[in-house]
């Protein structure tokens, strides 16, 4: 069965480059802003390049955040790629300034602390057991970065009858969350899909969980 995709539109992020690495893996991709395809969709992918600030702003334009919150009360899967994730937190701080994100997750998105930055490149991450986004991966395959900001300190503490959140971390400079599996949200840091043979499994992985 061919799975339905929506890369969700709200002016940020390699939309083209999501569409192509998710119809190169099997699914059938649209690229939109409108709501009622977006909570529709077997799938919801949400990229992001550039700033916290500017990305929530396009977000909330486009009702992305209830969009978001919509599918996950419905148990309907979603995937956040590089700023697609940092929003999915509580705050994000750029340059001094606070912004609220999504609040999925709580924790606060911030500067990483490096020789230099942005972070760009390849590198390898520590997946946990029982990942699913990374099943079937080695654990020195690397991953496209291209950030300064990332999340330090991972802050959810599961309730009673709820299952730990997987959270993948990797490391420049200091420790910085790399990826996250908390049920139908799911989450990189990276960008699969510029991420080569390793993207595209981790990206067919993903599709696994939808439908």
């Amino acid at each position: 069965m061919v799975k339905k995709v929506t890369v969700l539109d709200y002016g940020s992020g390699n939309l083209r480059s999501a569409e192509r690495a998710l119809a190169r893996v099997g699914a059938e991709v649209t690229v939109t802003a409108d709501y009622e395809a977006a909570m529709e969709s077997d799938g919801l992918l949400v990229p992001g390049v550039g700033a916290f600030a500017a990305c929530m702003a396009g977000l909330r334009a486009v009702r992305g955040e209830r969009i978001i919150a919509r599918r996950l009360a419905a148990g309907r899967p979603v995937l956040g790629i590089c700023v697609g994730m940092q929003i999915l937190f509580e705050t994000g701080v750029e340059h001094g300034v606070t912004t609220e994100g999504c609040g999925e997750w709580p924790g606060t998105v911030e500067s990483l602390e490096a020789p230099v930055l942005p972070h760009m490149g390849w590198n390898t991450v520590k997946a946990p057991a029982g990942t699913v986004l990374f099943a079937g991966l080695d654990a020195d395959s690397r991953f496209y970065f291209v950030h300064s900001y990332g999340v330090r300190t991972w802050e959810l503490q599961p309730g009673p009858g709820f299952a730990d959140p997987l959270v993948t971390w990797a490391e420049h400079g200091v420790p910085f969350v790399a990826a996250v599996e908390n049920g139908p949200l799911m989450a990189t840091q990276f960008h699969p899909e510029k991420s080569g043979d390793a993207g595209a499994q981790l990206l067919t992985n993903w599709l696994g969980t939808v439908g």
